[in-house]
């Protein structure tokens, strides 16, 4: 039980990059769209059994065939500049009743990961999610970085459309990661490896939408490729993203007058010039009306 690799790649102190659905799925869908567009090899995986309830078990001729559990898989890429391990996980583990990975399963998990890693001399570990914040669907996502160590403060820094989760207005230099892209991190830290996490930007008002915000992802893709030193061709992504947008549009178009009025205000109105305490008073009401809305007006998100 554990780590189960099918070949064992010869890399030179390769970078990890991890992957795991979260809020908008921004992290994991920019990793995994990095990691098929450079064509990473599948090398191995960590078994499911301790961590995972069965997600489906199928039958046949009145016999169970199989049990289906979620994957969590590891790839491998020689890049001209950087070797790469890709870790994705298509779950996290968790309790019943939490949303996000927590208690033993949780160390447990991050530590497998890194095992791997540390196995063919990573020194480095990149993890990615989303920041909801108080933006517009309409305007272009931040990427808020988290480096585990000061000396990577400056390396961050220099990239464009990148902010230190520290530095956003009205935080105090404080913040959270949750589920295991933050515990991950810390664990990185603790076994002596570099880490950044990179999260992007997704609306307040569309986090609580059943969709993926893959205009996030994007901002995380563009800064990604350069920490990684790859090249990677978006048109195609822009084609998903123009399709997700449309459908935001469809639900957004269908709230009413005043909920838009008061939405469309963060077209032109910066991070730093919102009164986040009154947004943040009236954003469960906000919440309920647009639920509301929807109950009357048939509202769907297909």
């Amino acid at each position: 039980m554990g780590i189960n690799l099918y070949k064992e790649p010869e890399l030179k102190n390769p970078y990890l990059i991890v992957g795991w659905p979260g809020i908008g799925n921004i992290g994991i869908i920019a990793i995994n769209t990095l990691r098929e567009m450079l064509g990473a090899e599948e090398f191995g995986e960590i078994e499911p059994w301790e961590f995972f309830y069965p997600r489906r078990i199928s039958f046949k001729a009145g016999v169970l065939e199989n049990l289906e559990f979620p994957e969590n898989k590891f790839y491998f890429k020689k890049t001209p500049n950087r070797d790469l391990i890709f870790f994705i996980g298509e779950e996290q583990p968790s309790y019943p009743g939490e949303k996000y990975a927590a208690g033993g399963k949780a160390f447990k998990m991050a530590n497998l990961v890194l095992d791997v890693g540390l196995k063919f001399g990573c020194k480095r570990v990149y993890t990615s999610g989303a920041a909801v914040s108080s933006i517009h669907h309409k305007t272009k996502p931040r990427v808020w970085a988290v480096p585990n160590k000061k000396e990577l403060i400056k390396e961050v820094k220099k990239y464009e459309n990148t902010i230190l989760m520290s530095e956003i207005e009205g935080r105090g230099g404080q913040g959270n990661i949750s589920g295991l892209n933050g515990l991950l991190l810390g664990v990185a830290k603790k076994r002596g490896l570099e880490g950044i996490c990179v999260m992007g930007e997704i609306p307040i008002y569309v986090y609580q939408f059943p969709i993926s915000y893959p205009k996030g992802s994007k901002s995380v893709l563009e800064v990604l490729s350069r920490m990684l030193e790859v090249d990677v061709d978006l048109s195609q992504f822009d084609i998903f993203i123009q399709k997700v947008e449309k459908k935001i549009d469809e639900i957004y178009m269908q709230l009413p007058k005043e909920i838009i009025t008061q939405l469309d205000r963060l077209k032109t109105v910066s991070e730093a010039e919102v009164d986040k305490k009154k947004f943040m008073e009236n954003i469960d009401k906000l919440f309920q009306d647009i639920e509301e809305s929807f109950k009357e007006g048939g509202g769907k998100t297909g």
